[in-house]
C-alpha cells in the first residue's frame, strides 16, 4: 500500500497532473483562460502521431511475431467484450434507457489517448520500459467498441421505429473505420515501423523532445473542458457517478489479467490496464452523435471526461502500476 501512495504522490505532483488540475481550477473559477479549438485539435493530433511513430520505431528493433499477433487479437476481443459488461451493469444499476446505456458502454470499450499518453510519461519518468506494440493495440480498440455499442442499441432503435433501423449507415461506417485518430495512430505506427532508427534520427527532435511539454499543454485544455462539463452532474445520480469509477477498475482488472497471460512486463501490464480501463471522449462521441442521436451526450461525454478520465489520471495509473509490479517478476 505504501508503494501505491508513493506512486499516487508522484503522479499527483507531476507537471502533467498539475497542469490538468490548473485547467480544472481555472475553469471552475470562470477564468478567461482558453485554448483555441484549432490548437487543442493540433495537440491531440501531435500526441497520436508521436505515440504511434515511437511505437513503430521500437517494434522495428524486434520485428513481428506470434505473440504480437495474439496481443492484437486480444485487444480486439477486449474492446468488443467490455461494452457488453458496461451495458449489463448500467441496465441493472441505473434507470438509463437502452440507447443511453449502449452509447455509454461503447465509450468504455474504447480507449483514451490522453490517459495512455499520461501513463507512458509516468512510466518513462520512472525508467520503466513497456512493449511497443501496445500502441497498435490501442489503435485497434476504437472500432470494435463502437460496433459492440451499436449492436447493443439495435433493440431500442427497432422498437422506436417499428422496424429494424440501419445503425451502420454510410456516415457511421466512415466515422468508425476512417476516423482521424485511428488513421493517424496506425499510419504513424507503420511509418515508424518501416523507417526504424533512421526515421527516429530524422524526427526524434519532433516526436520525443517536446512530447511531455505539449502533453502538459493538452491536459491543461482537458482540465478546462472537464470544468465546463461539471454542470452536467446535476442530471447524474450517485449510481452513474459510481459507474464512472468502478467500470474502469473492472476494465483494468481484465487488462491486467490478459497482460499477465501474454507475459507482458510490469510497464506493459500497466498500459494494458490503462487501455482496458479508460474511456474514449474523441472518436466514440463522434460516432454516437451520428448513429444514436437519441442518446444524451451529456451522459456519455461527462462520464468519460468528467469522472473516469480524472480518476485514472490521479488514482488509476499509480494503482495499476503497483498491481502490475506485484504480478510480474
Amino acid at each position: 500500500m505504501s508503494n501505491f501512495f508513493s506512486g499516487a504522490q508522484d503522479s499527483i505532483l507531476s507537471p502533467i497532473v498539475l497542469f490538468f488540475l490548473l485547467g480544472l481550477l481555472a475553469g471552475r473559477l470562470k477564468s478567461d483562460l482558453t485554448i483555441p479549438e484549432g490548437i487543442s485539435r493540433g495537440l491531440a493530433l501531435y500526441l497520436m502521431l508521436s505515440i504511434g511513430f515511437r511505437g513503430g520505431v521500437e517494434l522495428s528493433h524486434n520485428g513481428i511475431n506470434a505473440l504480437i499477433l495474439l496481443s492484437l487479437v486480444s485487444a480486439v476481443l477486449i474492446s468488443f467484450i467490455l461494452p457488453c459488461i458496461a451495458y449489463f451493469l448500467l441496465r441493472k444499476t441505473t434507470s438509463l434507457g437502452i440507447s443511453d446505456s449502449a452509447a455509454i458502454s461503447a465509450h468504455y470499450g474504447s480507449v483514451s489517448v490522453a490517459t495512455f499518453a499520461a501513463a507512458t510519461a509516468f512510466l518513462i519518468g520512472k525508467g520503466v520500459s513497456f512493449e511497443p506494440y501496445l500502441i497498435a493495440m490501442m489503435a485497434l480498440m476504437e472500432t470494435p467498441a463502437i460496433i459492440s455499442g451499436l449492436l447493443l442499441a439495435r433493440k431500442d432503435t427497432s422498437k422506436n421505429s417499428g422496424r429494424p433501423t440501419k445503425l451502420f449507415s454510410r456516415d457511421v461506417l466512415h466515422e468508425v473505420f476512417l476516423s482521424g485518430s485511428v488513421i493517424l495512430l496506425l499510419g504513424s505506427f507503420v511509418i515508424g515501423l518501416v523507417t526504424g532508427e533512421r526515421g527516429m534520427e530524422m524526427l526524434g527532435v519532433v516526436v520525443e523532445t517536446p512530447f511531455r511539454g505539449l502533453l502538459c499543454f493538452f491536459l491543461l485544455d482537458m482540465g478546462l473542458l472537464v470544468a465546463q462539463r461539471l454542470s452536467s452532474f446535476k442530471s447524474f445520480g450517485i449510481r452513474m457517478i459510481a459507474f464512472g469509477i468502478y467500470m474502469p477498475l473492472i476494465g483494468a482488472a481484465l487488462g491486467i489479467f490478459v497482460g499477465k497471460l501474454l507475459g507482458f512486463s510490469a510497464g506493459g501490464v500497466t498500459l494494458m490496464a490503462v487501455l482496458s480501463g479508460s474511456a474514449s471522449y474523441i472518436v466514440v462521441p463522434a460516432a454516437m452523435r451520428i448513429a444514436l442521436p437519441q442518446a444524451n451526450p451529456a451522459f456519455y461525454v461527462t462520464l468519460a471526461l468528467g469522472v473516469t478520465f480524472p480518476f485514472n489520471l490521479v488514482i488509476g495509473i499509480p494503482l495499476y502500476f503497483m498491481i502490475a509490479k506485484m504480478m510480474t517478476p
